[in-house]
């Protein structure tokens, strides 16, 4: 029998985790993309010898200072609720989910840490190549971290290279390499990496226009946006490639997560991509309601996207809830009285070993192994629990994949009008690149909730659904941790704007 689930409690602890890991993506992704540009920089000055080059790299790595400093806290923060709120999550996979985590602990952020203090504080200190290969390893690191913290979240995106033990009720590591070649890991890595580049070239970008348009700082400032013009087209170009081919990964790994994500009911052969579109709120699986108030659609771009073919058949919400005999899709409904099997047998197994029963405990574990990978899908109560809420899916995707589309604009207009020395005069181009800042961080995050919004309702894709990963806590208790939090995270990132802002209001060094 499956215990009374406090659902408000999951809720809770579901606001809190994604509270703290929307504030600490606030800081990784700047964190990522502005250590490789101030390494850049300072490449610049170091084979150039021009004083400017120096003092554009420190004012540059001051601002990357105060972020990772205020990054770290928040990232140590959000480590440690997997021990507070989803302790059971910790139980049952910490064997496979912790190695990734402590490697990056013992090798990346060593190393970051190890060359951090010279970066900073080595300046006429040391020489200027080993003060370069120091920023260099800086940034090395910074994306190593995030190389492991993703396998880590690959891995609960498609659970692979390990098995579950029925005796101990856990999933244990079975091949660490399956876990960290995972191509939903490096898909991942990838993707996330590279719209971090993009996201600190449009902060240099867009605080550099704001000096052109003060009259302030002008060559420190031409500088500063033609390196992060290069960097910035190359990355926003990368992070559109590494999203189709994130897309087709997902087709084979999260095919409800693809459906939410287009608001695709009824597969169809071909099917089209809904460039925009207004969905129906009432709209649920299985009834006969039109999806969308009205639509514009690519015919045949989701077939070829998913399925690399223009008549690839895409299985819908109503396909994967249901099932759909005549494409072999297996039903939610299905996978669910599969699931209620497993956890039956599971229980008849650790019962039959306790009273020391070892062929019931046999017969058991063999119906058991026959419905084991079903396992997750017995502690849904319905099938409509396993579709993720397909409004807030579609949308973020949409304002993900815009804002991409409009940042490789962005770069070739700033890269066009450099080349012929206007930019200077184009104050309307300049406040869009101001803009343009702050929607790299509205496409960031939005980015995430697609990622993670569209994986609901499991914690471990198809194993372990969020309301069997908390932990045993009551709802008030989450409750104020929650408020604590935001209000903890909202006074540090007030307190970076303000350094920030007097910061940049302060200018580069010795200027």
């Amino acid at each position: 029998m499956i215990e009374q689930i406090d659902i408000s409690m999951v809720n809770w602890a579901r606001a809190t985790f994604a509270l703290t890991a929307m504030y600490h993506w606030i800081f990784v992704p700047l964190t990522l993309g502005l250590s490789f540009l101030c390494a850049f920089f300072e490449s610049i000055y170091v084979r150039t010898g021009n004083e400017q080059w120096k003092k554009l790299t420190k004012f540059w790595m001051t601002l990357f200072g105060i972020n990772f400093a205020i990054g770290v806290a928040t990232g140590i923060i959000l480590e440690f609720e997997f021990g507070t709120n989803w302790s059971n999550y910790s139980w049952m996979v910490g064997d496979i989910f912790g190695a990734p985590l402590a490697i990056e602990g013992i090798l990346a952020f060593f190393l970051e840490a190890t060359f951090f203090a010279v970066m900073f504080f080595g300046w006429n200190r040391v020489s200027k190549k080993f003060h370069l290969f120091s920023t260099w390893m800086v940034a090395v690191g910074s994306n190593l971290s995030a190389l492991w913290i993703l396998v880590a979240n690959g891995w609960m995106q498609n659970p692979i290279g390990m098995a579950f033990n029925p005796d101990t009720a856990r999933f244990e590591m079975q091949d660490l390499w399956a876990v960290i070649s995972s191509p939903v890991a490096i898909s991942h890595f990838v993707h996330a990496t590279s719209s971090g580049f993009l996201l600190a070239s449009l902060f240099v970008l867009g605080i550099s226009s704001w000096y052109l348009l003060k009259k302030r700082h002008i060559q420190f400032a031409k500088r500063s946006i033609a390196v992060a013009c290069v960097f910035g087209l190359l990355s926003s170009l990368f992070v559109a490639f590494t999203g189709d081919e994130h897309a087709f990964i997902t087709a084979r790994t999260q095919p409800m997560k693809l459906a939410a994500m287009e608001a695709l009911y009824d597969g169809q052969k071909p099917t089209g991509l809904v460039a925009i579109g207004l969905i129906n709120p009432n709209k649920q699986p299985g009834d006969d309601k039109d999806t969308f108030s009205f639509k514009v659609e690519i015919p045949g771009m989701l077939s070829l996207l998913a399925k690399r073919s223009f008549d690839g058949f895409v299985p819908g919400i109503n396909d994967l809830v249901f099932g759909n005999e005549e494409h072999g899709v297996m039903g939610v409904d299905e996978k669910i009285r599969r699931g209620k099997i497993a956890v039956a047998t599971l229980g008849d197994y650790k019962g039959a070993k306790s009273a020391g029963d070892e062929l019931a405990a046999s017969k058991a574990l063999t119906l058991f192994d026959e419905h084991r990978d079903y396992l997750g899908y017995g502690h849904l109560e319905s099938a409509e629990q396993a579709v993720p809420p397909v409004g807030l899916t579609f949308y973020a995707f949409r304002i993900m994949v815009g804002l991409g589309t409009f940042f490789i604009l962005l770069f070739l207009v700033y890269g066009y009008l450099m080349e012929k020395r206007q930019l200077e005069n184009k104050p309307t181009i300049l406040r869009l690149g101001v803009l343009s800042l702050f929607l790299a961080w509205v496409a960031s995050q939005a980015g995430w909730v697609v990622s993670e919004v569209g994986r609901q309702p499991w914690a471990i894709q198809d194993m372990l659904p969020v309301t069997v990963a908390r932990s045993n806590l009551d709802s008030g208790t989450v409750a104020v941790t929650f408020f604590l939090f935001l209000f903890l995270f909202t006074a540090l990132l007030i307190a970076e704007l303000k350094i920030m802002t007097k910061q940049i209001s302060i200018g580069p060094e010795g200027d």
